[in-house]
C-alpha cells in the first residue's frame, strides 16, 4: 500500500475506495506467477518450463516506457502532473520472448510462444498468416530494442539469470502442440490469478473452497441409497450396471467404454465409476462432456441434486442471471471438482490459441473425462479427436470413459488406398457382457422398400391411430409440415425454439407421460440424446442406424409395457439433408437390406460406424482439419 510515490517498478496499481494507491511490485508478480505456473505444470512433469515462462513473461514492464504508461494510464501520477511522453500503449511481452531466445537459442522458441502470446493468444510463426503479429516477425533483430531498452540495473539478478529447463516435451513432435498449450494454460492462469488477487480482494475471496472427491462420493452414495427403487426388471439391470461400474473403478487409468442400453442409468453409473476411479488413482476432477447444449441442463440438474454447488457448468446456454461471481470465475479455469461442459467447449479448447480458451487446459490433466453419447463425436473430426485423446491418456494422466448405448467404432483401421485411421486401440469395456443388457424392450419395424417414400399425410394418419406417440424427423421444415397435418394439441419440438421455451415444453411432455395422458409429439433429432422420454410408440424417419437406435431409446424406456414398445422406421418424402446425415442414411439402407430383424444388434452398429468412417476418409473430409483452431462441431 502506498499513499505517496516511489521508484518501485510496477506490474499493476490499484486505487481503492479510501483514495489510497496500492502498488503491485513487478519482481513480486514475476516470482509469484513463476511459482503458480510451475506448480500447475508439475502435474505433467514440466514445472521448469512453466516456472521460467512465468518469471520472464513480463520482463518488458521493466522498461521506462511501460512504467510511464502504467502510471499515466491508471492516473497514479497523472493526478498530480501529466507525464510527458507517456505512450498510449506499450509492447511488454516481446522483450521476454527475445530474452528466452538469447538464453536458450532455438529451444527458446518454446518460451517465446508462451511469453509473446500471454495476452493476445498463441501467435503463428509465419508472417504469411498474421503479418506483424507473427512470432517470426516479433523475434526479428530489428525488435531487439524492446529488451535492450530495459535499464541493466532494473531487473533483479535472480529473475534475469535463471537455470535453464531440462525436461523434454510430452508426446514428442506429434504432441508438441498440446504440450505448448498446456504450458500456455499454466502461464496464463497463473498470471490471471496473481493479478486478480492483487486487483480485487473480493474476487480472490469469492473463489470458494470446494469439497474433495472423497467427500462427494459419500454424498453420492447417500443419494443413491435414498433413490433406491422397487425391483422392476429395468431397475434390476440398472443395479447390476452400477455394481459393475463400482467394481471396475480400480482398473488402471486409460481408455474405457461404458456400453449401456438407453434407460440403463448410465449417467449415474458412469458417475459412480468416475468418482471411485478418481479417488482410487488420486485424480483431481471429473469432466462430464455432453454433445448438445439442448440436453446439458438435464444432466447438470441431476448433478446439482446430488452434489449441490460443487459443480460448474460451462456451455452456451448458461443464463447470466443465474450465475454468481464464483461460478463465472470457475468457468475461466475449471477449478471445481466436477465440470459439466459440451463437446465444443472441451475439444475446441484443446486446439485453441486464444488465452480465454486455453487458460483451463492444465486442469484437464489428471482427471476423469466422461464422453456422454460418444457416438455423437463428429465423424469428420475424429482423427484429431482420437489423436488428442491418446496424448491426454498417455502423457497427462487422463482417463476417458466413452459412455453410450451405441458405441462408435473408434479402433484403428486402414481403408484401401487411403491414409490409416489412428484410433483408440486400448479401450476396455466396463460391462462384463454388454449384449446381455439389451433385453427386448422394443420391436423395430423397417419397411421392405427403403427407397420409396411415404407422404406426410399417411404418416400423420398412422400417428393418430395411437393415443400417445413420438415422431422424429430429419429436418425442421419436415417437423413443421407434419405438425401442420396433426390435430390440435400436438406438440412441436425443434432446436429453433429458445432453450427456456424448449425446457418448458419437454417438462410438459414428461408430465403428460407420467400421468398417462394422451400426447403426440413431432420433433427433430434434438430428443435423441439424453432426453429421457418414455413413449409406447416411436416413429423415426429413415436415418443413420445410430439415430434409429437413439430414437428406440425413447420407447418403453422404463420397460413398463407388458409387450415390447413399437418403433416404426419410415422413408420420409424428402431425403435427409446433404452431407453427413444423408450419407449415414444411405449406409443404413445398405446394411438393413436383408437384415431388418436385427436393427439394434451391436455388431450391426459397429459395421455402420466402420462404413461411415471409411466413407469420410475416402472423401478426404477428415483431412480438412486445421489443428490450430477447430471450427464449431455442434
Amino acid at each position: 500500500m502506498n499513499t505517496g510515490k516511489n521508484t518501485t517498478f510496477l506490474a499493476h496499481v490499484r486505487h481503492d475506495k479510501e483514495n489510497l494507491w496500492h502498488e503491485h511490485a513487478l519482481d513480486e508478480h514475476l516470482r509469484e506467477v513463476g511459482r503458480r505456473a510451475g506448480e500447475a505444470a508439475n502435474a505433467f512433469g514440466s514445472a521448469d518450463w512453466a516456472r521460467l515462462a512465468g518469471i520472464w513473461h513480463d520482463l518488458g514492464k521493466y522498461s521506462n516506457e511501460f512504467q510511464r504508461y502504467i502510471k499515466n494510464a491508471s492516473g497514479y501520477e497523472a493526478a498530480e502532473a501529466h507525464i510527458e511522453g507517456a505512450p498510449s500503449r506499450v509492447d511488454h511481452s516481446t522483450a521476454g520472448a527475445i530474452h528466452a531466445i538469447r538464453q536458450l537459442g532455438k529451444s527458446g522458441r518454446i518460451l517465446a510462444y508462451l511469453i509473446a502470446g500471454h495476452h493476445a493468444g498463441l501467435p503463428d510463426w509465419s508472417a504469411s498468416e498474421t503479418g506483424g503479429k507473427s512470432l517470426s516477425v516479433r523475434l526479428n533483430p530489428e525488435h531487439d530494442y524492446l529488451l535492450d531498452r530495459i535499464p541493466p540495473q532494473a531487473v533483479p539478478a535472480d529473475i534475469f539469470d535463471q537455470t535453464l529447463p531440462t525436461t523434454k516435451p510430452k508426446g514428442g513432435t506429434k504432441g508438441l502442440h498440446l504440450w505448448l498449450r498446456m504450458l500456455f494454460s499454466c502461464l496464463t492462469d497463473a498470471d490471471f490469478l496473481d493479478t486478480e488477487a492483487f486487483m480485487d480482494g473480493s474476487k480472490a475471496a469469492v473463489r470458494k473452497g470446494y469439497r474433495d472427491l472423497a467427500d462427494l462420493l459419500e454424498t453420492f452414495d447417500n443419494y443413491m441409497m435414498s433413490k433406491a427403487k422397487t425391483d422392476t426388471p429395468v431397475n434390476v439391470i440398472r443395479t447390476a450396471i452400477l455394481n459393475q461400474c463400482r467394481k471396475k473403478a480400480q482398473l488402471a487409468p486409460g481408455m474405457f467404454s461404458l456400453t449401456v442400453p438407453t434407460g440403463g442409468g448410465k449417467t449415474l453409473s458412469g458417475t459412480a465409476f468416475a468418482l471411485e476411479h478418481a479417488i482410487w488413482h488420486q485424480k483431481r476432477r471429473i469432466i462430464y462432456v455432453i454433445p448438445y447444449t439442448s440436453i446439458i441442463e438435464q444432466t447438470a440438474t441431476i448433478f446439482r441434486d446430488v452434489f449441490g454447488d460443487n459443480i460448474v457448468e460451462h456451455h452456451a446456454n448458461l443464463d447470466p442471471d443465474k450465475e454468481d461471481a464464483c461460478s463465472r470465475l470457475a468457468t475461466e479455469n475449471w477449478d471445481a471438482p466436477i465440470i459439466v461442459t459440451t463437446n465444443v467447449q472441451f475439444f475446441e479448447s484443446l486446439f485453441a490459441a486464444r488465452t480465454s480458451r486455453c487458460r483451463k487446459l492444465h486442469n484437464i490433466v489428471n482427471s476423469v473425462v466422461v464422453l456422454d453419447e460418444a457416438q455423437l463425436l463428429p465423424p469428420e473430426f475424429l482423427q484429431p479427436i482420437a489423436d488428442i485423446m491418446n496424448l491426454l491418456a498417455a502423457h497427462y494422466g487422463v482417463t476417458f470413459v466413452l459412455s453410450t448405448a451405441t458405441q462408435p467404432a473408434l479402433d484403428s483401421f486402414q481403408s484401401f488406398g487411403e491414409q490409416p485411421f489412428r484410433g483408440l486401440d486400448n479401450v476396455r469395456e466396463i460391462m462384463d457382457d454388454p449384449d446381455s443388457l439389451y433385453r427386448k424392450r422394443v420391436e423395430v419395424t423397417v419397411p421392405d422398400d427403403l427407397t420409396t417414400p411415404d407422404n406426410w399425410q399417411s404418416i400423420a394418419n398412422a400417428l393418430q391411430k395411437h393415443s400417445t406417440a413420438l415422431c422424429i424427423v430429419n429436418r425442421r421444415d419436415d417437423a413443421r409440415e407434419l405438425y401442420r397435418l396433426m390435430p390440435e394439441g400436438t406438440i412441436h419440438l425443434s432446436a429453433l425454439m429458445c432453450g427456456e421455451h424448449r425446457n418448458h415444453v419437454i417438462a410438459d411432455i414428461r408430465a403428460k407421460l407420467k400421468n398417462n395422458q394422451s400426447v403426440h409429439v413431432i420433433s427433430t433429432q434434438l430428443v435423441e440424446a439424453g432426453v429421457d422420454f418414455d413413449f409406447p410408440v416411436v416413429y423415426r424417419a429413415l436415418a443413420g442406424l445410430d439415430s434409429i437406435a437413439q430414437a428406440a431409446g425413447r420407447c418403453n424406456r422404463e420397460g413398463k409395457l407388458y409387450t415390447p414398445g413399437k418403433v416404426v422406421v419410415f422413408v420420409p418424402p424428402k431425403p435427409a439433408p446433404p452431407g453427413l446425415l444423408r450419407q449415414a442414411a444411405q449406409i443404413s439402407v445398405s446394411l438393413l437390406s436383408g437384415n431388418k430383424n436385427d436393427v439394434l444388434e451391436r455388431g450391426l452398429a459397429k459395421r455402420f460406424f466402420e462404413h461411415l468412417y471409411v466413407l469420410l476418409h475416402s472423401t478426404n473430409m477428415a483431412s480438412m482439419i486445421c489443428l490450430h483452431a477447430m471450427p464449431a462441431m455442434v
